[in-house]
């Protein structure tokens, strides 16, 4: 199958507290999160995560940042153990509006602060700037601000790199089944990167709430020009079916390997996640202009 793959790399609570959480506060606060875009970024800045959720597939999804082997696996997103929370002992709870159904339930445990990162109509982007600087002052933790600052950086040199290209847009999608795929628009993270390091999204129909699925393979066709980026996880037998389907081996970016599979990266995620994107993608198409 005509698919270029890539080694993975990376570049690189309410306004009050109990007074032993105050007094632990110079050791950093210990923290929890149900939200995997939250968890990237309060690890990404060095803070004291003791719960979260769905640790192992976080692991498989986002890769990076690194989870401690110290924190508590909460379980699903949609139902968590909120035993499991409370023997954690979290100091403060930061919540996004994905799960604001177990904020009272939360509340019994320790305080709770809500950032929402993904919102109908606003930069997923920019909110995530704003979330990772107010928990970055939260948690008195310079390195939020770094974290910022850095990513900024990263994008002007993926930009400047990316600008000696061949100017095709780019799709990025995620395979559903052989036949269906998710593509991601303007107000995802992803497409949010593609526009800061100078790219074209190829994708410029309406989505809703960052990504459009299921959309049919068939829609490619029209897209001849673009480079498909592909962003793991796909189903196993999706891949395998790709391979002998004449459809897709008769597509003009696969017969002219204007295909590139990524490596995973968490789809709904923060600045880490925009990061990781802006370095695989730089390094696929780098790669393959250079050939």
């Amino acid at each position: 199958m005509a698919f270029f793959s890539r080694r993975q790399f990376l570049a690189g609570a309410a306004a009050s507290l109990s007074a032993p959480a105050l007094l632990r506060a110079a050791q950093g606060l210990r923290v929890a999160t149900l939200d995997w875009a939250l968890l990237e970024t309060l690890l990404a800045i060095g803070a004291n995560v003791v719960a979260a959720t769905e640790l192992r597939q976080f692991r498989e999804v986002a890769v990076t940042p690194d989870v401690p082997a110290t924190t508590a696996d909460l379980g699903l997103r949609g139902t968590p153990n909120f035993e499991v929370l409370r023997f954690a002992r979290p100091d403060l709870i930061f919540n996004s509006n994905f799960y604001a159904w177990a904020d009272e339930r939360m509340r019994g445990v320790a305080p709770v602060e809500s950032h929402a990162i993904y919102k109908p109509g606003e930069s997923p982007f920019a909110l995530a700037e704003q979330a990772t600087l107010a928990i970055g002052e939260r948690l008195q933790l310079a390195t939020a601000r770094q974290l910022t600052e850095e990513l900024a950086a990263r994008l002007d040199r993926c930009r400047a790199l990316l600008a000696a290209g061949d100017g095709r847009p780019v799709i990025p999608i995620n395979l559903g089944d052989a036949r269906h795929f998710r593509v991601f628009g303007s107000d995802s993270m992803f497409g949010e990167v593609l526009k800061r390091v100078g790219l074209t999204n190829a994708w410029q129909a309406q989505t809703s709430y960052s990504a459009a699925a299921p959309v049919g393979i068939e829609i490619l066709a029209s897209m001849p020009a673009a480079w498909i980026v592909m962003i793991p996880p796909h189903p196993a037998d999706a891949l395998a079916a790709l391979a002998t389907s004449t459809f897709w081996n008769a597509l003009p970016a696969v017969r002219e390997k204007r295909v590139l599979m990524l490596g995973s990266i968490n789809p709904y995620g923060a600045l880490p996640a925009a990061g990781r994107f802006a370095d695989l993608l730089a390094e696929g198409l780098q790669h393959a202009w250079n050939g």
